[in-house]
């Protein structure tokens, strides 16, 4: 073990958002990093048993478009029903391609590597949800939780 500790604050619901706090997370565990990720707010999507998270091309101008659609689509375009469902399957089929794991495999990497996953217990209140929604295994905590291990951390990241 390198000694060193990655804490990251996961406060994105979106299939796009969802990538970099898994990649990060398991990355660093494989490097031998001691990991903690603080799921909250729409971020407690990605510790559901069943991950149903979607792309949101709406209000996120950097994303590249297919076939140059940025250049002729109108962004308002993007809020048109079943668009969010067509860039969704377009995304995952990309992905998919270029050899990139699935939002489950990188959850179990994470999980294998003993990445510890906090859910944010304030927003499991606020949001009424169920704990027996979320996968086996996980932390439930708040803020203090979150700081007690940054607070020591190498490396601090809010995705």
């Amino acid at each position: 073990m390198s000694g060193k500790k990655l804490a990251i604050i996961a406060t994105k619901g979106t299939l796009d958002w969802a990538y970099p706090p898994l990649i990060l997370g398991s990355t660093a565990a494989a490097l031998g990093y001691e990991v903690e990720i603080f799921f909250t707010f729409y971020g407690l999507q990605m510790l559901k048993k069943k991950l149903n998270l979607k792309v949101s091309p709406l209000g996120n101008p950097g994303m590249p478009m297919p076939m140059g659609m940025d250049k002729w689509f109108p962004v308002l375009g993007t809020a048109i029903p079943g668009m969010q469902s067509i860039m969704t399957m377009m995304m995952k089929q990309k992905m998919k391609s270029k050899g990139v794991a699935s939002l489950e495999d990188l959850r179990d990497l994470c999980v294998e590597a003993e990445v510890k996953m906090v859910a944010c217990q304030m927003t499991v209140d606020l949001f009424e949800m169920n704990p027996s929604e979320f996968i086996d295994g996980i932390d439930f905590g708040g803020a203090a939780t979150f700081f007690e291990f940054a607070g020591d951390a190498d490396i601090t990241l809010y995705i």
